[in-house]
């Protein structure tokens, strides 16, 4: 059964739990099997690669340019280095789900 931290936090280990109990394997395996697919996905990402996982979402890189932004404290100009971040855009599958969901936990009140 899913497990819920403090803060409604789906983890990792929740996850594993659910593979163990959807799918019959053991825990460890289970644990294997999470463990392979979140290392693939780093892997990938480590080598420029973006990661699209079909009606859920994508993982993108997006290259950002160096640029001159002030500290919001002192005012002074500072140099924001190139780098490259990692955004995740969820489908349109994902989305509606979402939606879906909070409506519905609104119109229960």
């Amino acid at each position: 059964m899913k497990k819920v931290d403090l803060n409604g936090t789906l983890v990792k280990a929740d996850i594993v739990d659910l593979v163990y109990e959807k799918v019959g394997f053991t825990r460890h395996e289970a644990a294997q099997a999470v463990e392979i697919i979140f290392d693939e996905i780093k892997r990938h990402l480590a080598q420029g690669e973006n990661v699209r996982i079909s009606r859920f979402a994508s993982f993108v890189l997006r290259k950002k340019n160096a640029r001159r932004a002030r500290n919001p404290k002192t005012g002074e100009s500072i140099r924001i280095s190139a780098r490259t971040v990692l955004t995740f855009k969820p489908s349109k599958q994902l989305l509606a789900s979402t939606d879906q969901d909070t409506n519905e936990d609104t119109s229960d009140s």
